[in-house]
C-alpha cells in the first residue's frame, strides 16, 4: 500500500513541478507587457489572455502537488492536540463526504465545459486576440480527476495511520528556507563538535 501511495504522490508531484514552469511564463509575460505597455507605448492584445491562462493553469494543476505535499490550509486548532488515530479517522470521513463529491462534480462539470468548449473552438472574449482556451478548459476536468487519485492516496495513507497510529513520511519535494537554514545550522554545529 506504501508503495502505492508513494507512486501517486510522484504522479502529483511530477505534475505539480512540470506546471510550476507556468510561474516562469506568467513572470516573463508580465514584464515583457508591462516593457511594451510603459517604454515602448505599445500595449499588447494577446499578453493579459496569456497571463490569465497560466496563471489558472497553475492553479488547477498545483492543487494535487499541494494536496501530496500538505501543503492546503487547515484550521487544526483542535485537531493537531488529537491523537493521529482520531485526525486519520477526521480525514478519512472529510475525504469521502466533502472532498470526493466535490472533486467528481468538479471533473463532471469540467468534462461538459471543455466538450462544449472544444466543440466550438471557444476563444477568448476578453481581447481582440481571441486566444483559443478550449486547450485550457480540459484542464478542469483533469485536475479534478488528478485530486481525485490524490484523494485516494490520501485515503490510503489515512487508513495506514488508523491501523498504525503514525502517520506515513511524505515525498518531500519543496522545503520551507527555515527548515533548510536549521538543518545547515545543525551539520556546521556538528560539524564543529567533531572538529573540536
Amino acid at each position: 500500500m506504501t508503495s502505492i501511495i508513494h507512486a501517486i504522490e510522484e504522479l502529483s508531484i511530477w505534475i505539480g513541478r512540470a506546471f510550476g514552469w507556468c510561474i516562469l511564463i506568467l513572470t516573463l509575460s508580465v514584464a515583457y507587457e508591462v516593457f511594451v505597455r510603459y517604454v515602448l507605448n505599445a500595449p499588447t492584445v494577446w499578453v493579459f489572455d496569456m497571463m490569465v491562462q497560466m496563471y489558472g493553469a497553475l492553479f488547477l494543476m498545483a492543487g494535487p502537488y499541494a494536496l501530496a505535499q500538505d501543503t492546503h490550509v487547515r484550521a487544526d486548532v483542535v485537531y493537531r492536540l488529537l491523537p493521529v488515530r482520531w485526525q486519520a479517522r477526521i480525514d478519512l470521513l472529510l475525504y469521502l463526504v466533502f472532498f470526493f463529491p466535490g472533486m467528481a462534480a468538479l471533473m463532471w462539470y469540467g468534462w461538459e465545459i471543455a466538450m462544449d468548449s472544444w466543440r466550438y473552438k471557444e476563444v477568448s472574449w476578453n481581447s481582440p486576440a481571441r486566444i483559443q482556451i478550449y486547450f485550457f478548459k480540459t484542464l478542469i476536468p483533469l485536475a479534478g480527476g488528478l485530486f481525485i487519485i490524490q484523494g485516494v492516496a490520501e485515503c490510503m495513507r489515512c487508513y495506514l495511520a488508523i491501523k498504525e497510529n503514525k502517520w506515513l513520511a511524505r515525498l518531500k519535494d519543496a522545503r520551507e528556507t527555515d527548515e533548510i537554514l536549521k538543518d545547515q545550522a545543525t551539520a556546521l554545529q556538528i560539524k564543529k563538535e567533531l572538529l573540536n
